[in-house]
């Protein structure tokens, strides 16, 4: 980093802490908001883009080798008028990360000259060829596009510490993409109503990472296609350095059947929810009571300003006012117990969770309920506990609903604008990208040197942020764009507390 930037940032943070003291409120007989004579005018020789770190990560994209490897690998185009694959898939990932959230947001990047000059482009696909290039795919070329990506993020992935490859858990769940269109190839009706399509996802849940996305017909079951998901997923992650790889899912997942050729390899652990039918149930009932030990569950931390004084709960106030009926968790217990299905040569472990509930209407305590809660798997060395609240127990599979929501809310990508199942598959592993793109420039990001700690908590922060954040922290950032015979300057024309990762990111990426 050039010894001016730390050096004007540096002077930046201290004319807003300036600011932003309390202890200078300047004149307090008028409101902050003063602005008045207010005018606008079209700038005649300076040129800006408001999503000025778009072009850290299209540097990004090319440093890793991604641009490259999709023209090597993915082959759609007869004829290269002028666009090249690469310019198509990045495309899609592009408008996500300039906050657009839908196909024809593209046509705002193309109409901006700046956005253009930004990228070195002379222009980008419209909406319409966007969509027709989503039409192009098939389910091998699909595939081929998410290996490519696979390739890519081990590249990245060697650039990590040794602790890094412990251990890869993979995280599988589906989720529906609605759509009101009754033209649209591959739709059905799903359990809830929901006409569309129902996608399977698989993530890591070390780093956040989407590596497999498949599209379905709306009325498929979840667990439809995962095992091969998986299994290309678990490949991937030992092909990059992971020494083990973990499978969690719900109850869905089981997936009995792939048991035994999963345990078989001694990399490959799993834990699965298991659905509570009559004979484990009856199994649970047989235990001794000896075998039941508490359930303790992570309290929340303490705030770091100190304890407070919590408020009162007005939901609860009122669902004991209406007199509601309602079930209250009274206490949890975990056991254990070797169970062989119907489809397995062999036994695995089965981790069972009583919960004793109360139902209770008004401040009457009705009855009592007992229900249970199966997980099934082949990891012996952890105790019960563990396997359910565990850092890798099954519960931590939750955080990927809302990994499945940045997804969805955030990135846009599970969405349906083209008209057949494929061509929304291509759609949504090209914008699905953007998310991607987030993680590996996290993963850039070196954490050695004497600020290890602080840059390791940097990284980690980046790979847990939300993807709205992200795009303000690291991509709308301001910026005069100059056109230069041997490159494009962005001198950034704002200031926000996250720039100097972003500059340590540009640091790594011009090496």
């Amino acid at each position: 980093m050039k010894t001016t930037i730390p050096n004007r940032l540096a002077n930046r943070k201290r004319q807003i802490e300036d600011r932003l003291d309390k202890t200078k409120l300047g004149d307090v007989s008028k409101p902050v908001l003063g602005a008045s004579n207010i005018h606008y005018e079209i700038a005649d020789r300076v040129h800006g883009i408001s999503h000025g770190g778009i072009g850290a990560f299209h540097l990004l994209a090319r440093r890793i080798g991604l641009i490259d490897a999709i023209d090597r690998d993915l082959h759609l185009l007869k004829m290269h008028l002028p666009y090249h694959e690469s310019d198509h898939v990045l495309n899609f990932a592009y408008n996500a990360l300039c906050n657009g959230d839908c196909l024809q947001d593209i046509e705002l990047r193309r109409n901006d000259v700046n956005f253009l000059d930004a990228l070195g482009a002379r222009r980008i696909p419209d909406p319409t060829t966007a969509g027709d290039f989503c039409r192009r795919f098939d389910e091998h070329r699909i595939n081929v596009l998410q290996g490519v990506f696979d390739d890519v993020r081990i590249g990245v992935w060697k650039k990590q510490p040794d602790a890094f490859f412990e251990r890869a858990i993979l995280d599988a769940d589906g989720s529906l993409v609605g759509t009101g269109a009754e033209h649209k190839e591959g739709i059905d009706i799903a359990y809830d109503g929901t006409w569309g399509y129902h996608a399977l996802l698989i993530t890591l849940a070390n780093t956040g990472e989407l590596l497999r996305l498949v599209n379905r017909p709306g009325n498929r079951p979840s667990h439809e296609g995962a095992a091969d998901a998986l299994d290309r997923a678990a490949a991937t992650c030992l092909a990059g350095g992971f020494r083990k790889v973990l499978l969690r899912g719900d109850t869905d997942f089981s997936q009995t059947e792939h048991l035994d050729r999963w345990d078989q390899d001694d990399r490959i652990r799993f834990i699965f929810g298991y659905d509570a039918k009559a004979n484990l149930i009856d199994k649970a009932y047989q235990l001794p009571e000896i075998a039941w030990k508490p359930l303790h569950r992570r309290q929340a931390a303490e705030p770091a300003t100190g304890p407070r004084r919590r408020t009162p709960n007005v939901k609860d106030e009122k669902v004991r006012a209406h007199e509601f009926e309602t079930l209250r968790l009274q206490c949890e217990e975990v056991a254990e117990f070797n169970y062989r299905p119907v489809a397995c040569h062999k036994e695995y472990r089965m981790v069972v969770v009583r919960k004793n509930l109360s139902r209770e209407k008004g401040e009457v305590r009705l009855i009592d309920e007992i229900r249970h809660f199966f997980y099934i798997t082949n990891e012996w060395a952890e105790d019960a506990e563990a396997i359910v609240l565990g850092p890798d127990g099954a519960n931590g599979r939750c955080h990927q609903e809302n990994l499945i929501q940045q997804m969805k809310a955030g990135v846009h990508a599970l969405q349906a604008p083209v008209d057949s199942l494929l061509s929304n598959w291509a759609y949504m592993v090209m914008t699905g990208l953007a998310w991607n793109l987030k993680a590996w420039a996290a993963l850039v990001l070196p954490e050695t040197g004497r600020w290890a700690e602080k840059y390791r908590a940097d990284k980690l922060w980046l790979l847990g942020i939300e993807f709205k954040t992200f795009i303000n922290a690291l991509v709308a950032i301001p910026c005069q764009i100059v056109r230069q015979a041997r490159g494009i300057i962005y001198r950034v024309l704002a200031y926000n507390p996250y720039q100097p990762i972003f500059f340590r990111l540009l640091d790594e990426l011009q090496c």
